[in-house]
C-alpha cells in the first residue's frame, strides 16, 4: 500500500504539500495539486485517519462548543471552524450547549472521552469544575467569542467598545435621549461588557442609564420580548432600545409589532450581532457587526498552534456599526436616473 511518502516522492514535493493538498489549503501551487492528485491516483494512495491516530497519540480533531446553533453569529461561527480546521487538516465535532452550563459539561465530556486533540469553548457561564480541570491537565484549550477571567487561556474575540461608542454618538445624533438595553446573562463575559460599554458610551454625553431602562435578557428571543414590553409599559418608555445580542433584537421587533406600533416611528430598535436577516427586515435594523469570520479561523489557528508546540496569541479583533433604518435614520438617496432619450 502506497504511503504518503510514496506520493510525495512521485510527485517531487514535501510530505507537508502532499499534506496540504489532501486538506484542500489554498497555499499550494496549481502546479503542485496537479502533480500531487496525479501521484495520488496513480498510486491508489489513501489516508488512514485511524492508523494515523494509533501512530501519534493524535486524532486530529478538533472539539467546537457554541453556545447557541440556532443563533445565526454562532451559526457562522461553526462554518468558518470547520473550514479552517479542514484546511490544516483537521476535523471538528460540534456540541451546542444552548446557553445551558450542564449541556455544555456534557459536551465537554464527549468530546476528552473521544480524545480531541484541542478544545474551542465559548463558554455558557463562568467556567465549571469539568472545563477548569482539563485545563489543569494540559488540554489545548482556546476560549472564542466569551472567555472566563482570571483562566489562562488564548481568548479570540471581538472588542465591541468602540462600535458601542459609534453607536450611542449615532443615537444622540439622531436626537434620542432615552436609551435602555437589553443586556445578556451577567455571568457570560459578553453579557456583562456590552452593559458596561454602552454605560460608559451614555456617560460621554451625559446621558443616565437608570435601573429601569436595564432589562435582564438571555441571549434568547423570548427575553428580548418580555423585556421590551416592560419598557413599552413604563410610564416613559425608552426612545431606544439596544438589544445585546441579534436573537433578543428578533423578540424585541416581535414585541413592538405585537402592540401595534412600529420600528421606528414609535420605538428605535438597535442590535449587537448583525446578521444577513437585519437588511430584510422592516425597516432594516442598524447592528453592530463582528468580525464573525476571521474570529472562527484565528481561533482554529491558535489551537492547531498549541496542539502543534507553538505558542499561541489571544486574538481581539474590531466590531463595527452598521447604520440602517430602524433608529429614525433619513433614507439613502435612490441614484439618480439618467434619461436614455
Amino acid at each position: 500500500m502506497a504511503s504518503i511518502k510514496d506520493v510525495a516522492a512521485s510527485a517531487g514535493v514535501s510530505v507537508a504539500t502532499v499534506s496540504r493538498v489532501l486538506n484542500g489549503h489554498p497555499s499550494v501551487s496549481a502546479d503542485a495539486r496537479e502533480r500531487v492528485l496525479a501521484a495520488v491516483a496513480a498510486l491508489g494512495y489513501r489516508p488512514n485517519a485511524v492508523a494515523r491516530s494509533l501512530r501519534t497519540d493524535q486524532t486530529h480533531t478538533l472539539g467546537l462548543v457554541i453556545s447557541d446553533v440556532l443563533n445565526p453569529y454562532f451559526t457562522e461561527l461553526a462554518r468558518s471552524v470547520e473550514e479552517e480546521a479542514r484546511a490544516l487538516g483537521y476535523s471538528v465535532i460540534i456540541g451546542n450547549a444552548d446557553e445551558r452550563p450542564e449541556l455544555q459539561d456534557h459536551h465537554v465530556r464527549n468530546l476528552l472521552d473521544r480524545r480531541i486533540d484541542g478544545l474551542l469553548v465559548s463558554p455558557t457561564d463562568g467556567g465549571s469544575p469539568l472545563m477548569l480541570d482539563a485545563i489543569r491537565a494540559g488540554t489545548p484549550v482556546v476560549f472564542v467569542d466569551r472567555w472566563i477571567p482570571g483562566v489562562d487561556v488564548p481568548v479570540v474575540r471581538a472588542d465591541g467598545r468602540a462600535a458601542v461608542r459609534d453607536l450611542v454618538a449615532h443615537l444622540y445624533g439622531l436626537g434620542h435621549r432615552r436609551l435602555a438595553i437589553i443586556a445578556g446573562p451577567a455571568a457570560t463575559t459578553t453579557g456583562s461588557e456590552r452593559v458596561e460599554a454602552f454605560r460608559a458610551a451614555l456617560a460621554e454625553y451625559g446621558l443616565p442609564l437608570p435601573d429601569a431602562y436595564i432589562g435582564q435578557g438571555d441571549f434568547q428571543a423570548e427575553s428580548g420580548r418580555r423585556v421590551t414590553e416592560g419598557f413599552l409599559d413604563l410610564p416613559e418608555p425608552p426612545d431606544v432600545v439596544f438589544a445585546a445580542d441579534n436573537l433578543m433584537a428578533l423578540g424585541a421587533l416581535d414585541a413592538v409589532r405585537a402592540r401595534g406600533l412600529r420600528v421606528p416611528d414609535d420605538l428605535a430598535l438597535a442590535a449587537f450581532d448583525d446578521i444577513p436577516w437585519f437588511v430584510h427586515t422592516d425597516p432594516p435594523v442598524t447592528a453592530i457587526a463582528q468580525p464573525t469570520g476571521e474570529l472562527g479561523r484565528a481561533a482554529v489557528r491558535a489551537l492547531v498552534d498549541r496542539i502543534e508546540g507553538r505558542t499561541p496569541r489571544s486574538v481581539t479583533l474590531p466590531a463595527r456599526l452598521v447604520v440602517r433604518r430602524s433608529c429614525g435614520e433619513p433614507p439613502t438617496p435612490s441614484p439618480v436616473q439618467r434619461s436614455t432619450t
